[in-house]
């Protein structure tokens, strides 16, 4: 399979920064181009800090980070406090800051940039909240038709949310860019809850990853096992780890449907039979046992 060039766009949060290193320590499949942050899992300040934290930790400061949208492109949310990623993102674990600088591009202007300069060559992999894809196409649409595809976690088309209108976290964030994103036609995976809960951290697992540990590989589950204590399920790396090898997982194609309702199900997504627009590939099956083992051999090689 062609390596995959790709630029993540997220909101570290543990998971995500579980994506990236997975994605760090798999050059033979990905080439990482850029990572770009948003607001969602704590705030856009933070989010940043976090990807450079998470490159310093894997030596991988030629990896540029791009700062994104500080707010949702309607409604703005309230930023929680202590989640399941602690209050700084990353388990409240003291990593080291990074000495190296965030670049003075916007995120949304980076990811324009790379996608005319490349055209047909880039993967966008949006593993938080959707604002920045959004806003790309909608400041140059004519990007639409040059991305090679969009693979993404978010959603949840045939199971419950995990928020309080039964939508899932980086939706509901902004559900408007979402909608702007999963309607452009662009050829599109979703990874949501239907498939992500079960990608869920267990006692025997943690025990595989920590047998021999290496220093960065100790941070990793120290983080996971604070992100745990909530939330069992990595959701974001399975967005990493199907470009390293897609036949982890399975799924079917279906028109996804947003709710924009402020008064219902707020950010709730729908798989809509016989629905009007591009079908998306929903990922329903995961080989869990396949995707921990390689997530541990994986990160070994950091």
């Amino acid at each position: 399979m062609a390596k995959s060039k790709i630029i993540i766009d997220c909101d570290p949060g543990v998971d995500d920064a579980i994506a990236l290193l997975l994605a760090f320590a798999s050059p033979d499949e990905i080439e990482l181009v850029g990572i770009t942050t948003v607001i969602g899992n704590v705030s856009l300040p933070l989010t940043t800090r976090n990807a450079l934290r998470v490159t310093a930790m894997a030596n991988r400061q030629d990896v540029r980070v791009y700062a994104g949208c500080s707010r949702p492109i309607v409604l703005p949310r309230v930023q929680r406090g202590a989640s399941v990623h602690g209050t700084d993102g990353l388990g409240d674990l003291g990593v080291p800051d990074a000495t190296h600088p965030i670049q003075g591009q916007h995120a949304v202007d980076f990811i324009i940039d790379t996608i005319l300069r490349e055209p047909g060559e880039i993967t966008l992999c949006p593993i938080g909240p959707m604002t920045n894809i959004a806003l790309a196409l909608i400041k140059e649409p004519s990007i639409a038709a040059k991305i090679k595809q969009i693979v993404f976690m978010g959603g949840a088309a045939f199971s419950p949310g995990n928020t309080a209108t039964d939508a899932e976290f980086n939706i509901w964030i902004d559900p408007h860019a979402a909608q702007v994103v999963l309607s452009s036609g662009i050829p599109m995976t979703m990874f949501g809850l239907d498939v992500t809960r079960h990608a869920t951290l267990t006692k025997a697992r943690f025990e595989e990853l920590e047998r021999d540990a290496s220093p960065l590989m100790k941070t990793a589950i120290a983080m996971m096992r604070y992100y745990g204590s909530g939330d069992a399920s990595l959701h974001d790396p399975c967005v990493t780890a199907f470009l390293i090898d897609p036949t982890l997982f399975k799924g079917v194609d279906a028109v996804i449907d947003v709710d924009l309702d402020q008064s219902g199900a707020y950010g709730r997504t729908r798989a809509v039979e016989n629905g009007n627009g591009s079908p998306i590939h929903v990922i329903t099956e995961v080989d869990d046992e396949r995707l921990f083992r390689l997530i541990d051999q994986r990160l070994r090689l950091l």
